[in-house]
């Protein structure tokens, strides 16, 4: 089963590491349910005290995409750790087509992550944002 988990913002460029694909990931994540919309799954490091239930996805990542101003997105071959897209460190957090090697620009530093888990793995189904 694949499960999309959104990763960036401030908490992503806080203290996000880098995530690529192929990579096991084990992510906590806040559960965002709304009314008449899809519940989503927002990567944290800080907000367990919230009054949003949280679930943990593990599994290896199969799909990167960026966020662009206009609601679409774009696949990239990695989400660079936070220090990089705030231009710290070694890496220069640039963003990567996953097939071409072409430079992606983009402005936002919001991305989803989507997520192969185990099919034994008990999420919530609530909480699933399938694909």
């Amino acid at each position: 089963m694949d499960v999309v988990v959104e990763v960036g913002g401030w908490e992503h460029e806080c203290c996000g590491g880098p995530v690529e694909r192929d990579q096991v990931v084990d992510f906590t994540c806040l559960l965002i349910t709304e009314p008449s919309a899809q519940p989503r799954l927002v990567e944290t490091h800080h907000d367990l005290e919230v009054a949003h239930p949280f679930e943990r996805v593990r599994g290896r990542v199969v799909d990167v995409e960026v966020v662009l101003d206009d609601g679409s997105t774009r696949p990239v071959l990695r989400v660079p750790g936070g220090t990089a897209l705030c231009g710290f460190g070694d890496d220069d957090g640039h963003l990567e087509d996953p097939w071409t090697g072409e430079i992606v620009v983009a402005t936002r530093n919001d991305f989803l992550v989507t997520v192969r888990v185990p099919d034994q793995q008990q999420l919530n189904p609530v909480s699933i944002y399938q694909t």
